[in-house]
């Protein structure tokens, strides 16, 4: 994991602390400082999620005031692309760049070694694509997703294919898990960007081994990916209630 960059620290330093609701000022600090980590010229990923939309306006506004050019994302899901085309913020495809210098997205759960659950916005599969693309990813965060353990507060998602999803449901089950599929406002079962069904899979004491059960999903037909994002993430911004932010990587915090 990388240290943080002087400019990041500099940056941290002048974060303002934010005004009204705690959680959205923690979350609109955060998203403020993983902004000023893009330079012109980059490409990035855009992640989807509260936190992450926040970003995409922070990186709006550098864009338009013109502290940045020639920067172009590619999109995590359907919801982040029409976000970024309303702000105006130029899109590209992994196709064009297939390798990308820096990933920005938000996060269910975090834990001390910055292994995360993904996923409670639908989007894991193409977050988990665009993510390892990227030279480094950043998470952005309030302090309410820190865990100790993965799986403590937030299910796992796991998006398996449309045919057969019992068998998976009983999967689960055996694996430990109480697996509820995820369904649409309208009580349908809720479809991702990929035409898959999400099953949110529950431990009651959270997820004692998250290598092992990643390595389970993924040797299981069906399965298309899980929320466990294993050693991907790079540092993660975390959002104070005060309005400020700190910085956690493998060295250790930053504030």
């Amino acid at each position: 994991m990388p240290n943080l960059d002087p400019r990041e620290e500099a940056a941290l330093a002048e974060a303002p602390a934010g005004a009204g609701d705690t959680a959205a000022a923690a979350k609109r600090a955060a998203a403020r400082l993983a902004a000023t980590m893009v330079e012109s010229g980059m490409r990035l990923g855009l992640g989807t999620g509260s936190t992450a939309g926040l970003f995409l306006e922070e990186l709006a506004r550098r864009l338009g005031s013109g502290e940045l050019t020639d920067v172009a994302g590619v999109p995590t899901s359907r919801r982040t692309a029409r976000r970024a085309a309303e702000l105006d913020i130029p899109l590209t495809t992994l196709d064009r760049n297939p390798t990308l210098d820096l990933v920005v997205d938000g996060a269910d759960e975090i834990d001390p070694s910055l292994n995360l659950i993904k996923g409670l916005g639908g989007a894991l599969l193409w977050e988990k694509i665009v993510a390892q693309a990227g030279r480094r990813m950043v998470i952005v965060a309030d302090a309410d997703k820190l865990v100790e353990r993965l799986g403590t507060r937030s299910p796992l998602p796991v998006e398996v294919v449309t045919f057969g999803v019992a068998g998976q449901e009983a999967f689960l089950r055996g694996l430990g898990a109480e697996p509820t599929l995820r369904r649409d406002a309208d009580g349908a079962p809720y479809v991702t960007d990929g035409g898959h069904n999400i099953l949110d899979a529950r431990f009651a004491k959270g997820i004692a081994d998250p290598a092992a059960l990643d390595a389970a999903l993924a040797a299981r037909a069906g399965v298309v990916e899980s929320g466990l994002f294993l050693g991907m993430a790079d540092a993660a911004i975390v959002g104070r209630e005060d309005g400020g932010a700190r910085v956690m990587s493998a060295e250790g915090d930053k504030s």
